[in-house]
């Protein structure tokens, strides 16, 4: 079986799994940044679990005091106690953490990006969603990681920045990178909870094979008007080419 645990395995599968589907930079490393979620209830991340705590207390706080919408203060503290009570690979790494922490961490980001609209001047939706992600980069990506993804994220807003923020395409990044790192945690040899906390069996390498095809097969049918797109670009250029 293979054993591929760390944040680079997980951010370079995740990175792999988001060109196939997107080509906007904010989608591409919100897919990076969600690969590096579930790794959170571990040990070793104790420390940055109570600072996700402290963080949404101060915020709920401040937001209470200044009578403005609250809630992303609420969600910050129940991301840390979820992750602070939770097993390695067992609820954050089933389907329904998936679902959990991938709602959780949107509304995050759609409430805080509605919010900042509201109050402030800014008509660039796109810069103020970029350093939306950044803020949430700082929480959950590994120091390493993080120190080349700024740079390169950066540089992308300008070579390929696209001006657009759509929920469900933030909703959709967050998901594929969170079920990225539960279907790579699927070869190690102690498998996944894939139904936790409801059921605690297992899945191992089978389940991993299996939604990696799906994906491929789901990749190729987004990108297959592009495709096509393509292959009828190359024919007209090919008859222009013969026709000279």
């Amino acid at each position: 079986m293979i054993t591929i645990s760390s944040y680079k395995g997980h951010s370079i599968f995740a990175l792999i799994l988001s060109l196939m589907f997107f080509h906007s930079p904010l989608l591409i490393a919100l897919t990076l940044i969600g690969a590096n979620i579930p790794d959170f209830d571990h040990k070793f991340k104790k420390d940055n679990v109570y600072k996700l705590i402290i963080l949404g207390l101060i915020v709920f706080i401040s937001l209470y005091i200044l009578k403005l919408p609250y809630y992303i203060g609420l969600i910050l503290v129940f991301l840390g106690v979820a992750f602070y009570f939770s097993e390695h690979r067992s609820f954050t790494h089933s389907i329904f953490g998936i679902l959990t922490l991938t709602s959780a961490v949107s509304l995050v980001l759609i409430w805080s990006f509605q919010l900042i609209m509201a109050l402030t001047n800014i008509n660039n939706r796109y810069l103020i969603m970029a350093l939306l992600i950044v803020a949430v980069s700082f929480l959950f990506l590994n120091k390493k990681v993080l120190m080349l993804f700024l740079p390169v994220f950066f540089i992308s807003l300008f070579v390929f920045n696209t001006g657009n923020v759509d929920y469900i395409e933030i909703v959709l990044s967050l998901c594929l990178g969170i079920f990225s790192h539960v279907v790579l945690d699927s070869f190690t040899p102690s498998g996944i909870k894939i139904f936790a906390p409801i059921s605690s069996k297992k899945v191992y390498s089978n389940f991993g094979k299996v939604s990696i095809f799906i994906l491929v097969v789901l990749a190729m049918i987004y990108n297959f008007p592009l495709l096509f797109g393509l292959f009828e670009q190359y024919v007209y250029t090919c008859l222009v080419v013969c026709s000279i």
